[in-house]
């Protein structure tokens, strides 16, 4: 596959990724779930994931339902002008600690730009903006985001898990392997999506 068509699929993917973080406000977004977990089954286009709290959670997967990869990446690849979402919470001695940081591609910068509360943990928020300052200190990292004539300013240890989008495959989703799931719940409690997006290498999706 060239390097334009896995750009572009990358790419494509990611987008699929950013609206469901910015679709909040509607009615139907009261029915848009993540499903995190390992996958304990594939079968056609029913994919059953042992969710983090500990359930099989079965997810209809929609007609030409697609992949998308994630892939470790660094603090250092976070440079002024990137785009990148940060999911974080807020700090007892004053702003905010970043829980993850997602770098997205070049071609998707501006996309789903804002900030808004998240669900990885209670209080936390998820952040879709320019990087315009990156320090190094004794204590890890920071990036002050601008978005939206806003700025913010969060912290990022060096333990915090950084990861970037990648290509990856129908294959790449076997047993074990650890997702993170857009999907819909219909009022049945039925859930279906049309992505599942996986991480690479042993990667956890830390989104």
């Amino acid at each position: 596959m060239s390097r334009y068509l896995i750009t572009s699929h990358v790419a494509a993917l990611a987008v699929g990724i950013l609206l469901s973080t910015s679709q909040i406000t509607s009615a139907a977004d009261a029915a848009r779930v993540r499903v995190r977990g390992d996958i304990a089954s594939l079968s056609g286009d029913t994919l059953v994931v042992k969710t983090r709290e500990g359930a099989d959670q079965t997810i209809a997967l929609k007609p030409e339902w697609k992949v998308g990869g994630i892939k470790k990446a660094s603090v250092e690849d976070i440079k002024p002008g990137d785009f990148v979402g940060i999911a974080s919470l807020p700090k007892q001695d004053g702003g905010d600690g970043a829980l993850e940081v997602l770098i997205f591609p070049a071609a998707m910068k501006g996309t789903g730009e804002g900030s808004r509360p998240w669900d990885l943990k209670p209080n936390s928020s998820m952040t879709n903006a320019t990087v315009a300052k990156a320090v190094k200190s004794v204590d890890g990292h920071t990036v002050t985001l601008t978005y939206q004539g806003k700025e913010k300013t969060i912290s990022i240890s060096d333990a915090t898990p950084i990861v970037t989008f990648t290509a990856a495959q129908k294959s790449d989703l076997t047993p074990g392997a650890h997702v993170i799931v857009m999907g819909e719940k219909a009022a049945d409690g039925t859930v279906s999506a049309a992505q599942v997006t996986v991480g690479t290498n042993g990667i956890v999706p830390p989104m």
